[in-house]
């Protein structure tokens, strides 16, 4: 065990005596030092309940002869940030969370890890760390949100940022909207669709990293207490079998991950996250991996925003496994993959619950195809990412006429005025990792168009990020990104814009020698940073490779 180099031995009683002043007792030190990560905040909706669920990850910890230590980390509400300065220390806080777990493991020498995340950047930071560790870990997030009542219907908080458009065009009275905000969100866990979190909690279940359901039981269920419990013995079992991070995580399990995230239409957000985490587990995986995979995987679930349905329908459903055995019965996963229990993919399989058609069969599926599409063309030479399920058919092909903003708040500025029209393409630069820096994810743009009724009509660019709420066409991770050279800087109002779903181009249509002239007019704006934004834009690589910052 690691932790013996601090527990062990004469010349380890310094050490023993801080543990003893921390209470600990002389068994408890010769057990194995579980770290149990708790990402419990006031601020994060779905960071309230993870004290409970992190006290229930000791108690298995403890059941099981292990030691747990607890210590915290920190998180970002992405739906609070969206739409100001903020937004720009989301992806930031990735690398921040993953390197301060790593220092609290290897400073102490720990045995495990128990990592309790919820939102956005925080399961995978959780998974990169995992990884950069290889450790016995085991994940167990927040769980998502229910979804709220308004008139009758669903609605979760893409539907309070569409009802901004709505607003905005008039559609709607700003008292129906104040209504709407105060049913949107009515428990605590991670935005109730297929937004970032959950999409992420997937994929670590996917991945074999988090134990069945983990994704897709709601946060406010019992059941989640007896997940996090099974977890704290789950990890303890990992130790006394001596299996780490990098065995569970290999390239067949990030080949299985990304095909339920292509069949489950997950957030983009999922492109850039698992580049970083096989990065961090030696994995050889690339945009073009990506879309071969989904070019062969079809669309078989439909959740907010692609479809009416949220998290808990999925849940109902049979959770991942429901969807994990239509694959598998399809040939479409390796079942011999390993996960955390010590069973196969094969052992976790389960059909889909009966009278319930949330999960379509193969033969019927909502596309041939997955629900992220990996574009390329002059505008995106390394690479661009839609969630095409998200689509509507009319804007899987579409021409349009250059609208162009040098920052998010420049476009909602204009959406929300009425300066965008049907035909238009919004591209929106400078926002990508480098030139935010901090590659600003933007629902309040998508949002605003589809409550104004333009998500059919216009489409969006940009070498930023659009959230996992995010509907209709928006382009984002346009690479190479502005700040550093790419074309994306060079777009002016009134270029054509063309993009093809089906054959995944993305194209400005320029003469060259235009182009050629103004790149040598090129002037890019200047930005004053200072703090961890200036050292994160100094060390930050492109988006096409997970916008890492360690090499």
């Amino acid at each position: 065990m690691k932790s013996r180099q601090m527990t062990q031995g004469y010349e380890r009683a310094p050490h023993r005596s801080l543990l003893k002043a921390s209470g600990f007792l002389e068994e408890e030190l010769n057990q194995p030092l579980v770290g149990v990560v708790n990402f419990f905040n006031e601020i994060v909706p779905g960071h309230i309940g993870l004290g409970t669920l992190t006290d229930a990850v000791k108690q298995g910890v403890s059941s099981a002869g292990g030691t747990p230590l607890e210590f915290p980390a920190i998180a970002v509400c992405d739906g609070m940030a969206m739409g100001h300065e903020g937004m720009k220390y989301s992806l930031v806080s990735r690398e921040v969370i993953a390197d301060s777990i790593e220092i609290m493991a290897m400073a102490h020498q720990l045995d495990g890890l128990v990592i309790v995340p919820g939102c956005d950047k925080t399961v995978p930071a959780a998974l990169m760390v995992a990884a950069r560790l290889d450790l016995p870990t085991v994940i167990i997030g927040s769980g998502p949100m229910l979804p709220g009542k308004f008139n009758g219907k669903a609605v979760d908080l893409t539907t309070v940022f569409e009802g901004v458009g709505k607003v905005a065009a008039g559609t709607m009275s700003e008292m129906t909207l104040n209504a709407l905000e105060n049913e949107a969100c009515p428990t605590c866990g991670s935005c109730a669709g297929m937004f970032t979190a959950n999409s992420m909690s997937c994929m670590a279940e996917a991945l074999g990293m988090a134990l069945p359901d983990s994704a897709t039981v709601p946060a406010v269920y019992s059941e989640r207490i007896r997940l996090a419990k099974r977890s704290g013995k789950a990890v303890m079992k990992l130790i006394q079998e001596g299996v780490t991070a990098k065995q569970i995580m290999t390239e067949t399990a990030f080949e299985n991950a990304l095909t339920i995230d292509m069949a489950m239409g997950g957030s983009s957000n999922t492109v850039l996250h698992l580049l970083a985490i096989a990065k961090e587990a030696g994995v050889d995986l690339t945009l073009d991996k990506m879309d071969q995979i989904s070019g062969k995987t079809p669309n078989l679930v439909r959740i907010s925003p692609a479809g009416e349905a949220h998290m808990v329908a999925l849940h109902e459903a049979g959770g991942l496994s429901a969807l994990m055995k239509v694959l598998a019965d399809g040939g479409l996963l390796n079942t011999t993959a390993n996960t955390i229990e010590g069973a196969t993919v094969k052992e976790r399989l389960r059909a889909p619950t009966a009278g319930t058609n949330l999960i379509r069969p193969l033969d019927n599926p909502w596309d041939q195809s997955g629900g992220l599409k990996i574009l390329k063309g002059n505008l995106a030479p390394d690479g661009a990412v839609v969630k095409r399920s998200a689509v509507c058919e009319a804007m899987r092909q579409f021409s349009g006429t250059a609208k162009v903003f040098n920052s998010e708040e420049l476009a909602s500025s204009a959406i929300l005025s009425g300066k965008i029209q049907s035909g238009d393409v919004v591209v929106i630069r400078y926002e990508g990792p480098k030139g935010g820096p901090g590659m600003r994810e933007m629902l309040g743009p998508t949002a605003s168009l589809s409550g104004m009724g333009l998500d059919a009509s216009v489409a969006l660019v940009t070498d930023g990020r659009f959230s996992g709420g995010s509907r209709g066409p928006a382009i984002g991770h346009v690479a190479p990104e502005a700040a550093a050279g790419g074309l994306i800087g060079l777009v002016e109002d009134g270029d054509v814009i063309e993009y093809n779903l089906y054959e995944g181009t993305l194209n400005l249509v320029v003469e060259e020698a235009m182009l050629q002239e103004r790149r040598r007019r090129w002037n890019p704006p200047e930005k004053i940073l200072k703090g961890v934004l200036k050292k994160y834009a100094s060390q930050v690589a492109c988006a096409s490779i997970g916008a890492i910052t360690n090499g």
